[in-house]
């Protein structure tokens, strides 16, 4: 065990326009090469869309669709005996979100489109409605903890 104290956990800052944390914590993941300006104009310009095509409030269909991407559990590697299993492990709160931020990125990086603002925000509409790419690797990460539910006894 390490004799270190253990680190305090610190919570992003909320963003200014919409005084959330959640879009903070989104314009940090679409960060690239420490343009966040950019990263902010992507994310508030992908809002805008948002509201313009659904007229409800983009914030709350952003927390609509990490939460309805946010998986519950996942599988790690585990190797025990000279074999490696998949073993099921539930995960917290936090470290879902997180999950969810990154895929639902990842899917709208992925779709065709004209640019990324359109791609986020038809993403982010497709996650609020249970579709689209992100619900898509949710779906499949519960289903493979579900066929390797046999190994869940190893967990740590």
């Amino acid at each position: 065990m390490s004799r270190r104290k253990i680190p305090i956990k610190r919570s992003p800052k909320p963003d200014s326009i919409y005084r959330s944390r959640l879009v903070n914590m989104m314009v940090n993941r679409i960060l690239k090469n420490g343009k966040k300006s950019l990263a902010s104009h992507i994310l508030y310009n992908a809002m805008k869309e948002i509201k313009h095509k659904t007229k409800k409030n983009p914030s709350l269909i952003l927390r609509q669709a990490v939460v309805r991407a946010t998986p519950k559990i996942t599988i790690k590697a585990r190797r025990i005996g000279g074999s490696n299993y998949q073993v099921p492990v539930e995960i917290k709160p936090e470290k879902g979100h997180s999950l969810a931020i990154r895929w639902l990125l990842t899917a709208s990086r992925k779709r065709t489109g004209k640019n990324m603002v359109f791609k986020l925000a038809n993403e982010l509409l497709d996650a609020a409605k249970d579709t689209g790419g992100a619900i898509r690797k949710k779906e499949e990460t519960h289903r493979m903890a579900e066929a390797n539910r046999a190994f869940a006894h190893f967990r740590y």
